[in-house]
């Protein structure tokens, strides 16, 4: 079995924020010469996520929205009386989860048409790390 390690590093500009890495994970699994397998790629931080969907500026919009509703910025979380004030982005983190993982198939990501990665930053402007691991034949 081969298997390749690497790791991603953001340091976005803003607090949240969406990153279309596609690509990236793309060159990845080429660089490994892994025909036939799977591709871990898990957000190290518990304020963070990486997950599959459309690349859509309205999805992603919506995406947002959907977050904000179901674990909105706010004082009165409990984890705040740590020091803190991301309670809302490890809520979004529980809700997006922290890890895909991506069928190889002759080489390359095995994704359905329309289906693109993303790494999702709750609680940004700092630097964050992503390992992608690649496994197979």
């Amino acid at each position: 079995m081969k298997s390749l390690t690497e790791y991603l590093w953001f340091d976005t500009e803003k607090k949240k924020e969406i990153v279309h890495i596609t690509e990236t994970i793309r060159a990845i699994v080429a660089k490994s010469d892994v025909s036939e397998g799977f591709v871990l790629v898990s957000a190290m931080h518990i304020t963070a996520a990486v997950y599959v969907n459309d690349l859509e500026d309205g999805l992603i919009e919506d995406i947002w929205e959907w977050l904000e509703g179901l674990a909105p910025y706010k004082s009165g979380y409990r984890h705040h009386m740590s020091g803190e004030d991301n309670g809302d982005a490890h809520l979004k983190n529980l809700i997006m989860h922290h890890q895909v993982l991506v069928p190889v198939t002759k080489g390359d990501l095995d994704l359905g048409p329309w289906q693109r990665i993303f790494y999702a930053e709750f609680d940004g402007q700092r630097r964050k790390r992503v390992v992608v691991k690649v496994l197979g034949e």
